[in-house]
């Protein structure tokens, strides 16, 4: 059977899975945090944030919560897990731990995911927010 074949129960090959677009017009995104994501307006972010937001917010001038949300905290653990259960490499010492998820538990808990949230405001602005800036409850 060819990767591009349904098998006998209906699924399809992994990889038609890997490009699911999974934007669910949340209004928090998460990106890497890189130097190309710093700029404001530049090609770098336009691609990222698919055309919501038309400026971002000085970091001096934010007006959300400094306060991480149980909905931010899913979302960040869920997209490190899955970064980590395919091999990237890891910003703490794993230990005895073995388990993609509670690997970035513990990731989080010492501040050292490199994500950028990205909170879109009501007037087409966003800020963007640094995980090891929020403070986790």
């Amino acid at each position: 059977m060819s990767d591009n074949e349904k098998d006998s129960f209906g699924g399809g090959s992994d990889d038609e899975m890997d490009n699911i677009d999974d934007d669910y017009n949340s209004e928090v995104d998460i990106v890497m945090d890189e130097e190309e994501n710093k700029g404001e307006g530049g090609d770098g972010e336009n691609h990222l944030m698919g055309g919501r937001g038309t400026h971002r917010v000085p970091d001096h001038e934010r007006i959300t919560s400094k306060f991480m949300t149980k909905y931010e905290r899913a979302r960040i653990l869920g997209t490190r897990a899955l970064q980590i259960s395919k091999n990237a490499p890891l910003m703490v010492d794993p230990g005895d731990e073995s388990d993609p998820y509670r690997l970035a538990e513990i990731e989080l808990s010492e501040k050292k995911i490199p994500f950028i949230v990205r909170r879109y405001l009501p007037d087409g602005s966003f800020e963007d927010w640094k995980v090891a800036e929020l403070y986790i409850e």
